[in-house]
């Protein structure tokens, strides 16, 4: 009796795994039309332009809210998995438009930029948005990331000196406190990874040498002296809280902000509570 109920809840969970496969909800992703007409319902004038690296056959997705030319920038990296739409509530933020150029972007093997093509290297992904700043020519930005997109932010301030300010949103950033996610395997098995939708997997393969990439570039932390404001749920049970911890004690200009009774979803589900801090460092940069 054992054994059939175990088969049927094998048979179940592969059949579930297959319907989520094919459900562009968990794609986590918008077309260019979708973004348009998104941001059109909101009245907001969006500009979606590509970023060619040759060298590695890859396009990234950029999309800008500027009205006019402002002395304050700020790009905007999501998590995994994840794409730029994460932050259309920014994006369409009245009180934000007027105080800043917006961008956002989809990270590699996200969203529009080369889909399930993974880019594990968090240095390698700063690089490339270096190299998009640099194009557009940008000074004064300011970094915001969540979760992985958080330590890709702080990584682009220590290689790009026209950052000048961080905010990670419950960063994954302590390679020595990197929750084991038991999902993500199914990413890795060669008998489960094709069932998987493919932002999922992309999620699976940053996820497992995460700690490796994290490990890899933390020597560039306590160079950084510029604001940077880590916001961490105390509930958070995807990115442990104590991330904190690890802040603290790298980062030579941390201001930790913990946001009671909260979990991971701050940055997309509580913008009341992001807004506030992310116009403190807009008025810092403009103040300088």
């Amino acid at each position: 009796m054992k054994k059939k109920v175990r088969f049927f809840k094998i048979v179940f969970l592969l059949g579930g795994i297959i319907l989520l496969s094919s459900c562009t909800t968990l794609q986590w992703r918008e077309s260019d039309h979708e973004l348009s007409e998104r941001f059109h319902k909101e009245d907001t004038q969006a500009e979606i332009s590509y970023f060619d690296v040759d060298s590695l056959n890859l396009k990234i997705r950029v999309v800008k809210v500027a009205k006019d030319k402002k002395n304050v920038n700020l790009f905007f990296f999501h998590g995994s998995p994840s794409s730029l739409s994460a932050w259309n509530g920014y994006m369409t933020d009245s009180l934000l438009q007027q105080k800043a150029s917006l961008f956002a972007v989809d990270r590699p093997g996200y969203g529009y930029s080369n889909f399930g093509d993974e880019m594990t290297s968090i240095d390698v992904q700063a690089q490339l948005m270096s190299a998009i700043i640099s194009e557009k020519k940008l000074t004064n930005v300011i970094a915001v990331g969540s979760s992985y997109g958080g330590p890709l932010a702080a990584r682009l301030a220590v290689i790009n000196p026209n950052v000048k300010a961080v905010m990670m949103i419950s960063p994954a950033i302590d390679p020595e406190n990197e929750k084991d996610i038991w999902a993500s395997r199914l990413t890795q098995w060669w008998l489960t990874r094709w069932l998987v939708p493919t932002g999922y997997r992309v999620a699976g393969d940053e996820k497992t040498i995460h700690a490796q990439e994290l490990a890899k570039i933390e020597k560039g932390w306590p160079t950084l002296t510029i604001p940077v404001i880590h916001m961490h749920g105390d509930e958070d049970d995807i990115v442990p809280y104590e991330n904190v911890n690890y802040t603290q004690k790298v980062f030579p200009n941390i201001k930790i902000v913990t946001t009671k009774g909260t979990g991971h979803e701050i940055a997309w589900a509580r913008k009341d509570l992001v807004l506030p801090h992310l116009l403190e460092l807009i008025e810092e940069i403009e103040n300088q």
